[in-house]
């Protein structure tokens, strides 16, 4: 009897991490969910869907969700309710765990960032500013913060340079901005929806040379 009891406890452990793995949007949903970041701090995905698309049942850990349009998505979850949400366009916004089915009740596209958050996160001690970079909070998470950031003409970082929090860096538009990371080749050039990690303790450089202010939203992580 205990034997058959033990066997039955370890089926049903397999039986929920399937539903877990399967609960992988990137997995379960790869037309509208593309992994671009994935390490030990993050997993940043891009989330598109055409106007009247409808996902599938996925789940999520703790994120922060950025617009890169106006949306309005409506979130079915398994208890059968569901939620409507207008999501303006180059904002953020906190997302707690949870499992849900979204359907874009929008008349344009859907495009999106999430940085979903692994581990149990650190301490680090986020800026408040930096040099040459305007930074505005526009969401303050459990993990991390998001801030609408524009970059100076003059704005660059030395080699060498380190923080002791992640950043994911999210371009809002075309920008001729230098970053090498970690002795890597520059990114150079970037367009709206571009996506660069860089880790807490990394070493990198930076740079506008754009001759111009540009912006990006930046997420860091505690």
């Amino acid at each position: 009897m205990k034997s058959s009891r033990t066997m039955l406890v370890c089926s049903l452990v397999v039986a929920g991490t399937s539903v877990i793995l399967a609960q992988d949007p990137a997995k379960v949903d790869s037309a509208h969910y593309k992994v671009l970041a994935d390490n030990a701090s993050v997993r940043v995905l891009e989330v598109s869907y055409a106007v009247g698309g409808k996902g599938v049942m996925h789940a999520h850990p703790d994120a922060i969700i950025i617009p890169l349009t106006a949306s309005k998505v409506r979130f079915n979850t398994p208890d059968g309710k569901s939620t409507d949400s207008e999501l303006p366009n180059e904002s953020a916004s906190c997302a707690p765990a949870g499992v849900h089915n979204p359907v874009n009740m929008g008349t344009t596209p859907v495009r999106a960032i999430v940085v979903e958050f692994k581990g149990a996160g650190g301490k680090a001690v986020l800026p408040a500013n930096r040099t040459s970079l305007t930074m505005k909070p526009i969401a303050e998470c459990a993990r991390a913060t998001a801030y609408r950031s524009t970059a100076d003409p003059a704005f660059s970082e030395a080699a060498g340079t380190k923080h002791d929090y992640d950043q994911v860096v999210i371009a809002l538009g075309t920008a001729q901005m230098s970053l090498a990371i970690d002795g890597k080749p520059a990114k150079t050039t970037w367009a709206r929806g571009d996506v660069q990690f860089i880790g807490r303790g990394v070493a990198h450089e930076s740079k506008n040379a754009s001759g111009k202010a540009v912006d990006f939203i930046i997420v860091s992580v505690k």
